[in-house]
């Protein structure tokens, strides 16, 4: 900026501070222009150095384009990449313009480099995707748009390259356009933008190409400077994994991290997982490039920042704050898309390492439930992933993690594998947020299920010759399910046996089922992750309607937290005969009763999954029964149900 007066030079750097970054990857077949593309985007964007731009003159070139700067060779900087003539690993480059800053990653478009795509997605906030006019869509196209959309890029900008070889056709352009759009329904991408280019001539990357007058659109850069991306940060979500301790002296303790997701004040409530121990914070600090560490009142993500709290309460590298009622889930077993990155393959009978934010445990896995084939979409047999390979697994950490899904919170809801042995990472996945489809109610999910295999189509249900309503007419009741609910601690089982003893010495047939007496026997063979516990309702569920079509009334004993899972109990028993009861108790009131140390052993880490504490609670919102057993005795709250039950079962 030769000669600029010191106004210019201030707008100058105002306008600098206030560009936003840009992340974007690009992706396509062999020989469809990507680096070309790359190299173009910079020359005429003037982001190419005056020693760089010298080096390419000397470059010899042949063929009918012996006049044109191998602008490829910007981004194929590997040897072993100029000798085969494709990219075999991720090119970054950073650039500018008045407008925006660019962090770009040019990906390989072979297929057995998928690892390195997915290196280069995993951050985007758009892929770019080239497809060769003379081509149109193939495969290859395919499986590098389900790759970005499995990686959760929301957008991709299609660019039709080498449309001079197609003489600059509108019907060759809105043809590729059509064929992509019928395949790209499938992949649920949020935003698509199709523009024809020729990267090699310069028409529509930078400027405008007088050769496509039928083209209205903006053009490659044009698109880059002014898409909006802003949205695309989880401002909502409040994710602050800590990554080390401060301690400078005695008097400060802060603690070290990058915000996730979301934004924090000063002065807000805080809780810190997995102790979910609650405090405020106290301050937040930062330091910007040259600077001394100020305070600020108020920081978001993707800020690097040192929160003090004003409780003095034990927390270390691999806990997170997050609001208080806005939290992650916390358990140890669950399933994501993983893509296999090592030549060494999957050994399902081996530990690996997860590194999930800024947290490390062991893990195992327990399930290859399929894999995909990338270049058809079609789901094929469980085996352990090779390398390239992505498939949907099952996965078992030594200690909690706080998960989000992928879709949610990118940032949260991704992590790599690391062998053991090598400390080489192995495999990136995305966590999944949807419970397997053997977990979904029937009706949403039988058809599935049978066309799978898993439901026999040559099992039917037999009737019997006496009917329910028979038996119910000789007990003189109608026989039905109390679906008891409420956290350990609240009164449960207690309640339960008193109302069974009331009933019974009336001369109503009566069974109580409990929880913990199943899982000694129908479900022993079930742990406490989410799939476990959803089937362990579903057993206890089936075994109530049984007991039902008997003639005999149930009353069930069961933690169950989840909403779905006791939706999925009354489907099965049927609404005419499911009361749900809930058994409400603060968790305070809960844990202060806590005979067996349930809680203290929970907030000590030594159990995961427990409910209330590392595991959420989802309240019923329109019980049948609700009783407050913290304002209620137990024979209050037996006669309470018990009144209910006879103005709701009398036949």
């Amino acid at each position: 900026m030769p000669n600029a007066t010191l106004s210019e030079i201030d707008a100058f750097l105002e306008r600098n501070a206030r560009s936003t970054l840009l992340r974007f990857s690009t992706a396509g077949s062999v020989d469809d222009g990507k680096s070309t593309l790359i190299g173009r985007l910079l020359h005429d964007s003037k982001n190419v150095y005056e020693d760089h731009l010298r080096a390419l003159q000397a470059v010899p070139t042949e063929g009918a384009d012996s006049n044109e700067l191998p602008l490829a060779l910007l981004t194929d900087g590997l040897k072993a990449e100029r000798e085969q003539g494709i990219t075999i690993d991720v090119a970054y480059r950073y650039f500018s313009t008045p407008k925006r800053h660019f962090i770009l990653a040019d990906t390989p478009g072979h297929e057995q480099y998928t690892r390195n795509m997915a290196t280069g997605c995993s951050t985007a906030n758009l892929t770019i995707l080239l497809i060769d006019a003379e081509h149109g869509v193939i495969t290859q196209t395919k499986r590098h748009a389900f790759i970005a959309s499995l990686l959760g890029v929301p957008r991709l900008l299609i660019t039709v390259n080498k449309m001079d070889l197609v003489d600059y056709s509108q019907s060759v352009f809105n043809r590729i356009k059509e064929d992509f759009l019928g395949f790209a329904g499938k992949l649920g991408i949020r935003e698509l933008r199709f523009i024809p280019v020729s990267a090699l001539r310069g028409e529509n990357v930078v400027t405008s190409s007088g050769l496509m007058p039928w083209y209205k659109g903006e053009t490659v850069m044009e698109y880059l400077e002014n898409v909006y991306v802003a949205g695309d940060t989880n401002m909502v979500d409040f994710r602050f994994p800590v990554q080390y301790v401060i301690r400078p002296n005695p008097n400060y303790r802060g603690y070290a991290g990058q915000i996730a997701a979301g934004a924090i004040r000063v002065g807000e409530e805080v809780m810190v997982l997995p102790s979910l121990r609650k405090s405020r914070i106290k301050s937040i600090d930062t330091r910007r490039a040259g600077s001394e560490r100020s305070q600020v009142e108020e920081a978001f993500a993707p800020m690097s920042v040192a929160i003090t709290l004003e409780d003095e309460i034990d927390v270390g590298r691999g806990d997170m704050l997050v609001r208080t009622h806005n939290v992650p889930r916390i358990q140890s077993q669950f399933e994501a898309m993983l893509v296999w990155m090592s030549d060494v393959p999957m050994d399902p009978d081996k530990p690996y390492l997860i590194r999930h934010t800024s947290r490390e445990s062991k893990i195992f896995i327990d399930a290859i439930n399929y894999k995909v084939d990338v270049n058809t979409l079609h789901r094929t047999t469980g085996t352990p992933l090779q390398l390239n390979e992505i498939g949907r697994v099952g996965l078992t950490a030594a200690k909690p993690l706080m998960l989000d899904s992928y879709r949610k919170n990118r940032a949260t809801g991704n992590f790599i594998l690391i062998d053991t042995a090598t400390f080489h990472t192995v495999g990136a996945g995305m966590i999944l947020d949807s419970l397997p489809q053997e977990l979904l109610p029937l009706g949403q999910g039988a058809t599935e299920l049978m066309e799978q295999g898993r439901v026999s189509t040559n099992i039917h249900p037999e009737e019997g010759a006496i009917t329910k309503e028979a038996r119910e007419s000789q007990a003189g009741f109608r026989a039905v399910t109390l679906w008891f609910t409420g956290l350990s601690g609240s009164g449960k089982s207690t309640i339960a046996k008193g109302l069974e003893r009331k009933i019974f010495t009336e001369g109503r047939p009566i069974y109580r089922l409990d929880g913990d007496n199943l899982r000694f026997g129908l479900n022993r063979d079930l742990g406490f992750s989410r799939k476990d516990r959803s089937e362990n309702i579903r057993r206890a569920a089936e075994t109530a309607r049984l007991f039902n079509q008997a003639g005999i009334s149930v009353i069930c004993s069961f933690i169950s937290p989840f909403k779905a899972d006791r939706d999925r109990a009354r489907e099965i028993i049927g609404a005419d005969s499911f009361i749900e009861v809930h058994i409400d108790s603060p968790i305070e009131v809960c844990e202060s009763r806590d005979p067996h140390g349930l809680y203290s052993k929970a907030r000590a880490g030594e159990i995961s999954e427990f409910t209330g504490i590392s595991s959420p609670y989802e309240a019923p919102l329109n019980p049948e029964v609700s009783v407050r057993t913290d304002q209620h005795s137990v024979e209050e709250s037996v006669n309470i149900i018990y009144v209910y039950l006879q103005k709701s079962t009398s036949l």
